[in-house]
């Protein structure tokens, strides 16, 4: 159904908050919930709502812990918190610290759901810093030559400031993220040939054999490399090696000022020529520009903004007009 966007986003922070959050924190939770919507990445919008609340339910609530702190660092404990809120408080005080002493350099473990990076990462290059954030989880991923999970969908993303837009990279290692299969779950759909294996390493369309088997890594042996990085640098901060579904993640993020090194008004300026240069290479296809990391979602936001209403399965509004309702 189509769904006004203050609509959607009122029913998501009730939802929250009728899940045990405050309104603050379901706050943090609906922006970044809403801003999924808003770049067409549906499957970490609503849907990924009601994966909040049901991982929600499973422990009881407790507040984060900083464990260790020095002017440029900090490790976070999550303490089984929700990562929408564990990462949002790493990154604000990653870029509190880089403001400060130039670098911030921040942990976090004992989280789960972390969500779309490049929601932290939009925020960092509005702040002028720029920024890193990469994050490991259960092994729902199969390394290059293999079938079994060794090492999450880990995400690796990068912002860089500009004199206009923002350039920001932000990609899985996986072929799909988790969140995609979980929606088709969710919708009864199947998911594409040869992103998945079920639990006895065969191929599979289904999405529940997928959850139960695994993923298949992006980018062959470079990709699996990059994705086994990413699980280290989750340990290094405090994640488990091979962490239980949902539990146990790491996230590290990274934020600096760009005037250790350049002017950052002359830094963001270049920024922007050089993102000019790209978009002007000679594209294979004259339909398909060439396009820098992050047009596609400003551009799809701008339509939806324009629009004023995102697309969502009934199935899912329903759901979470169910659990704003329960009394």
């Amino acid at each position: 159904m189509l769904i006004p966007i203050a609509q959607a986003d009122a029913l998501v922070h009730a939802a929250m908050m009728r899940s045990g959050y405050d309104a603050a924190e379901a706050r943090i939770i609906a922006d970044h919930v809403m801003g999924c919507e808003l770049r067409g990445v549906s499957f970490g919008g609503l849907s990924r709502a009601l994966s909040l609340i049901d991982r929600t339910r499973l422990s009881p609530r407790r507040p984060t812990v900083v464990r260790r702190e020095t002017p440029i660092s900090a490790l976070i404990d999550g303490q089984d918190q929700n990562g929408y809120l564990v990462a949002h408080q790493a990154v604000m005080l990653g870029i509190a610290k880089a403001k400060t002493s130039g670098v911030g350099l921040i942990g976090a473990y004992d989280t789960w759901y972390t969500g779309m990076y490049a929601h932290y990462l939009e925020i960092a290059a509005k702040e002028g810093v720029v920024a890193m954030a990469m994050g490991s989880s259960a092994p729902r991923v199969a390394p290059h030559g293999g079938r079994e999970g060794r090492f999450g969908t880990n995400p690796i993303g990068f912002a860089f400031p500009s004199a206009d837009q923002p350039i920001i990279l932000d990609i899985a290692t996986s072929v799909v993220p988790i969140a995609e299969v979980v929606l088709a779950g969710r919708t009864g759909r199947a998911i594409p040939d040869d992103v998945a294996f079920d639990p006895a390493g065969e191929p599979t369309t289904d999405p529940a054999a997928a959850l139960a088997g695994a993923l298949r890594v992006w980018g062959g042996h470079k990709g699996s490399g990059l994705a086994i990085a990413v699980q280290l640098m989750g340990m290094l901060a405090g994640g488990g090696a091979m962490p239980a579904d949902y539990r146990d993640c790491g996230f590290f993020f990274m934020a600096m000022r760009p005037d250790l090194f350049a002017d950052p008004a002359d830094y963001a300026a270049r920024v922007s020529a050089y993102a000019e240069a790209v978009r002007a290479a000679r594209p294979l296809d004259p339909a398909s520009p060439v396009r820098m990391p992050f047009d596609r979602s400003a551009r799809t936001r701008a339509q939806i903004m324009a629009r004023g209403t995102i697309d969502v399965p009934d199935a899912i509004v329903e759901e979470l007009e169910r659990v704003r309702d329960v009394r």
